[in-house]
């Protein structure tokens, strides 16, 4: 009865993770003469940070984006960043009634900024999984063989089929704002290098060196498109390690599957955002 108890609490977090993977403007400032708008997924809106400013994207109004603004003080600011948003929802309804990403921008936007690509390649789907696997298997790697079971890494091939989606929502992003200034914004760590904190956060040793180096292979995907149509990129999962899922509470900034800290499992809490903020500041100038 207890194992099974221990793999309903699991499943039920698992669960959640992955529905919060699968709108109105913020507030606007009036003190400087230029527009910033904010793009991106859950890793962008902050679900469960306080405050919660947008339902059902879970936004808060201590993202990143929101604390850039704060400091960057510009003429207006427009946060549309929504959980489970993937390239689709930039020019597509999201959930059937929240309004394209793309709205936001205008002619006279002067910096967008944008956190996309976790939903696109199914990060609430390989989370589901390698948690559930490594019930089964936990001192091994039953995730890594699953995905790359016949010999073919299958993460690897959704990488490359993201790439060229990423280039063109890039391009969209020129297209409607000819002379912002485009800043893709990567993810942090999540996982450390290896080892990892079974079964506190449900990966099994053997996967977690292996996930971590699928996340990075993202980040330089998206790193790589930024460079070769004319963005720019901010690596946030550099100075994000050693604060990954397994560390203690206030040293982490990326909660596991049951958050210690305001925040959704296995996403950024308010730590997170403030150093993903210093992040962007600092390659902003």
């Amino acid at each position: 009865m207890a194992s099974k108890r221990r793999r309903f609490a699991l499943s039920a977090a698992v669960a959640v993770t992955a529905a919060l993977l699968a709108a109105p403007p913020a507030s606007a400032t009036e003190d400087a003469g230029d527009r910033y708008v904010a793009l991106g997924d859950s890793f962008t809106s902050g679900p469960l940070i306080p405050n919660q400013v947008s339902l059902p994207c879970l936004r808060s109004d201590h993202n990143y984006p929101s604390l850039v603004a704060a400091e960057l003080d510009p003429a207006e600011f427009v946060d549309v960043s929504c959980g489970g948003a993937t390239t689709r929802d930039l020019t597509g309804r999201q959930f059937g009634f929240v309004p394209p990403q793309y709205d936001a921008l205008t002619e006279d936007t002067d910096l967008v900024t944008m956190g996309m690509g976790g939903n696109d390649v199914g990060f609430g789907e390989i989370v589901v999984t390698c948690s559930l696997l490594a019930v089964t298997d936990p001192h091994g790697a039953p995730c890594e063989k699953h995905y790359t079971a016949g010999g073919t890494d299958q993460l690897r091939e959704r990488f490359e089929e993201f790439a060229p989606k990423l280039g063109d929502a890039i391009d969209g992003i020129r297209e409607r704002a000819p002379k912002a200034r485009i800043v893709l914004v990567g993810y942090p760590a999540i996982l450390p290098e290896s080892g990892g904190c079974f079964p506190i956060v449900p990966i099994a040793a053997g996967d977690v060196s292996y996930l971590d180096g699928v996340e990075q292979a993202l980040n330089e995907v998206v790193a790589d498109q930024a460079a070769s149509h004319g963005a720019e990129y901010v690596d946030t999962f550099t100075a994000s390690r050693g604060h990954d899922v397994c560390t203690p509470p206030g040293t982490k900034w990326v909660e596991g599957l049951f958050p210690t800290a305001p925040a959704a499992p296995i996403h950024p809490n308010l730590l997170g955002m403030k150093d993903s903020a210093r992040a962007v500041l600092a390659h902003l100038g």
